[in-house]
Parts: C-alpha cells; sequence; structure tokens
C-alpha cells in the first residue's frame, strides 16, 4: 500500500469501515493499513477509524470503552457538565491538581483515573433538547454506542436504540444493565456486589470456616466489560457482512453466572448447591494452597505426584513421599488437614523470599502473596510493561496500569492520560460535528454543555 494510501483522512478510513455490499475486500483494505506501518503508529491498531460514542459511567461501561479505546477506537465519553462520571467524586486518593486554573479542590480520583484513558470528554446534559440533538449528529457520526442507564431509560431522551438505530442503521448499540433487557428483575438497579452475591459468587468466596465475602476488585463488572467490549467488536464484523448493526442486551448478572464456568458445571451434573468456600485451597488437590511463612504467605501447588515429591524435598522432608498417607492425591485430600499443618509447620521456619529462593527452578509452581504495591514494583510486571507513565493535562506526570495484550504489529497502550471534564467539547463539536465557535458558546451560556 502506498504512503499516500496510509495518509487517507479520517473521515475517508472511517467510509471504508462503513458497511458495504462489497464486504471482502474492506476486510482486505483494514489488514493492509494494520500491517503496512509501524507497530507504534496509532493507524496500526485493530480498531483504528472506529468511533464510540460512550454515554456510560462508573466501571462496566467505562471499562468496556477503555478497552476500546486502547485497541485504536475514538472513544467521545459524554459526562453530565457539572459533575462528571460519578467515579470523578469517589475518593481518596486523588491526584493532586498542579497546573492551569484548577489547582485547587480534591484533583483527578485514582478510581476515574483506572478507566478513562484514552478518551475524549465532553460535558453535555441531554436533559435539554440541544443536549439531545448533538447526541443525534454524534450518532451519526459514530459506529458504536455503549450505554448503562436502567431499561428503557433513555427513551425519553429519544436515545433508545429504536430511535438511533433509524438515525444510524449501521450503529452498534451496546447496553449494560444489572439485570438485562428482559425478565423480572430488568428494572432493578445492580451494583458488582449486589450482583456477586445473588448470583453465587461471594457464596464460594472466603475462608473455609468465614461467612461469604465479596472479590476484593469490581470482578462482576469487570468482566461484564470484557464481555461486552467482546460482543462489540463481534457485532463490528458482524456488520461488514450484513452492512447492519445491532443491539447487544450485557447484563451483570448473566456475566457473572457465566464466569461461574467449572463450578457451575460442577453443580449442575451433580446436583449439589456447591462445594462452599475454601479460600486458597483447592476442592480436589492437596497440597494447594497459601501457607503461613515467618513473615508472610508462600502459594505452593503441588498438583500431581511429582510436583508434591519436589515439594517434599524442597521443604527437607522427603520421607513424606512415601507415607502411606499421602502416596497419592486421593489419600492426600483424604488427609488434607494432616498433611496442611505438617506442610505449615516447616514453611512457617523461614521467611517468605528465602522460600522464593529455595523453590526457584524446581519446576513446582509456586509464588509469594503480594500486596498491590510489591505486585506494582514486580520485576517481572515492569519488565513486561504494565505500568506506565503519562503527562496529564492538570495533575503532571502520572502513572497508569498499562493495557495487558501485545501484538507482532500493534502497540495498543495509553495513548492520551483520563481527560478532565469537558476537556474536548470545543474539539468534539467544533471538528466532528462543526459547529461554530459563536454556537459552542451561546451553547455553553446555556448550560447546554460544559
Amino acid at each position: 500500500m502506498s504512503k499516500v494510501a496510509l495518509g487517507r483522512s479520517r473521515s475517508a478510513l472511517q467510509a471504508l469501515l462503513r458497511p458495504s455490499r462489497c464486504h471482502w475486500p474492506i476486510v482486505r483494505v483494514i489488514r493492509g493499513i494494520a500491517t503496512a506501518t509501524s507497530g507504534g503508529d496509532a493507524s496500526t491498531l485493530p480498531l483504528a477509524g472506529i468511533k464510540v460514542l460512550d454515554m456510560t459511567r462508573v466501571l462496566a461501561g467505562p471499562y468496556c470503552t477503555q478497552i476500546l479505546g486502547d485497541l485504536g477506537a475514538e472513544v467521545i465519553k459524554i459526562e453530565h457538565p457539572t459533575r462528571g462520571d460519578d467515579t470523578r467524586a469517589w475518593g481518596p486518593p486523588y491526584a493532586q491538581h498542579k497546573t492551569g486554573e484548577h489547582t485547587e479542590g480534591s484533583g483527578e480520583s485514582a478510581y476515574y483515573l483506572a478507566v478513562n484513558r484514552n478518551k475524549k470528554s465532553v460535558g453535555l446534559s441531554f436533559a435539554h433538547p440541544a443536549g439531545v440533538d448533538i447526541l443525534h449528529r454524534l450518532v451519526k457520526e459514530c459506529d458504536v454506542l455503549v450505554e448503562n442507564y436502567l431499561p428503557g431509560s433513555l427513551a425519553k431522551y429519544a436515545m433508545d436504540y429504536p430511535t438511533v438505530s433509524k438515525i444510524n442503521p449501521s450503529l452498534v448499540y451496546a447496553s449494560i444493565t444489572g439485570y438485562g433487557q428482559t425478565g423480572p428483575y430488568r428494572s432493578r438497579a445492580g451494583y458488582d456486589v449486589m450482583v456477586e452475591a445473588e448470583m453465587g459468587l461471594m457464596h464460594i468466596t472466603g475462608a473455609r470456616d468465614g461467612p461469604p465475602v465479596k472479590v476484593g476488585v469490581a470482578v462482576t463488572d469487570l468482566t461484564t466489560g470484557l464481555y461486552t467490549s467482546n460482543a462489540v467488536m463481534a457485532a463490528l464484523l458482524a456488520r461488514i457482512k450484513t452492512g447492519k448493526g445491532q443491539h447487544i442486551d450485557a447484563a451483570l448478572s448473566d456475566c457473572q453466572v457465566a464466569t461461574l464456568a467449572n463450578i457451575a458445571s460442577s453443580c449442575l451434573i451433580s446436583g449439589q448447591p456447591d462445594s462452599g468456600r475454601w479460600g486458597t485451597s483447592h476442592p480436589s488437590i492437596v497440597p494447594y494452597k497459601a501457607f503461613k511463612t515467618s513473615d508472610g504467605d508462600v502459594l505452593l501447588g503441588g498438583g500431581n505426584d511429582r510436583l508434591y515429591g519436589i515439594l517434599c524435598t524442597k521443604i527437607g522432608k522427603p520421607e513424606w513421599i512415601a507415607d502411606d498417607r499421602f502416596k497419592t492425591n486421593a489419600l492426600r485430600v483424604k488427609n488434607r488437614d494432616i498433611l496442611e499443618e505438617l506442610i505449615e509447620s516447616e514453611t512457617r521456619q523461614k521467611s517468605t523470599q528465602e522460600w522464593l529462593q529455595i523453590l526457584e527452578g524446581s519446576g513446582m509452581p509456586y509464588s509469594a502473596v503480594n500486596d498491590i504495591q510489591t505486585t506494582l514494583s514486580h520485576e517481572h510486571v515492569l519488565a513486561r510493561q504494565m505500568v506506565t507513565e503519562v503527562e496529564h493535562p492538570v495533575c503532571g506526570p502520572i502513572k497508569l496500569v498499562n493495557t495487558p495484550i501485545k501484538y507482532s504489529h500493534s502497540t495498543p497502550g495509553v495513548r492520551t492520560a483520563p481527560p478532565t471534564l469537558g476537556q474536548h467539547t470545543n474539539e468534539v463539536l467544533k471538528e466532528t460535528l462543526g459547529i461554530s465557535a459563536a454556537d459552542v458558546e451561546e451553547l455553553r451560556a446555556k448550560g447546554v454543555v460544559a
């Protein structure tokens, strides 16, 4: 492909990505763009040229759209013109403002910064008819819309799927809710922790003899974001073949049930409620858990007889290999309490770091149980470039977790810092929609935009 072709304007590239009756040549053109330029060029990213209208807030929706942004999509985040995304107020901690006019106040919340990189922020009130008009104009320009309002809530603003699909029939419209667009709970608000409780995850999480607990991160929100981003990309591929967009119905409740995975399968087959809470242990493999050391914890995985033998040798107890109580995994499971107590009596005699050195190169799975700060400074995490530093427009240099997936020809990553509220309002209204500077200022004076 020539340099001229590679230098096409965004509008021309967008036209290539629009549905056409000539489906397969479009795929070939996109692939040519992806492979003809260097990995560091944003145009090589898988979703380069795709525009996303992001009408989400908090976690599941912003996590979904952040993934799309990491992969090259232009994400236009719509926020309330005065308070913005709810998570802007969720702190501490906050990254302090250091430059510009806004050096007072709390700053930018760490929660918001975690899931809003690679986006443009537009402060917009769609309670005002002029705000709805702007949204409709953006719908014409975008390939994807993601929202996370209660089912039916956006209909009064003429932003529901039946309405906007008439404006742009090729639009992929994803709705993220607690319980979905159908079913008896469709009108219930769904937060991660409630869904963890109601859909089984909390019941199988926690210490063996302790109460049910939530997972340390809002994992149901995160998995829903992942499922939805995957569904959006699949719908974009389908659009190439059909020329049509479609409505994606993503529910936290459904995604939580799906990610019960093998535990759900076991219950469906056995008819039993579940296997209960196991802490760091495994219900059918022993030894396979975290053991106390003199200064922390080390997780040991003796997943078969060979690995169990390595563990016994490394902790200085080779005689346990031939012990009639522990010769097979079935026997070790039967005598779990005895064996685990024996192992922990040994692990407590040395520090975690000493055990890591002893087990290095043994071929047995093992690890320290690290806190988050230790994880973020871990040599492997840093070698994999999972922590990156970017220049924030008002906070200066800030560190963020990087996107996790590596490509051979593309380099996804943090191209732009999470935006301040309304940072890109002028840019989007003027450059994307062609609204004059005078009209933008009039909209601002009326409180439609910020």
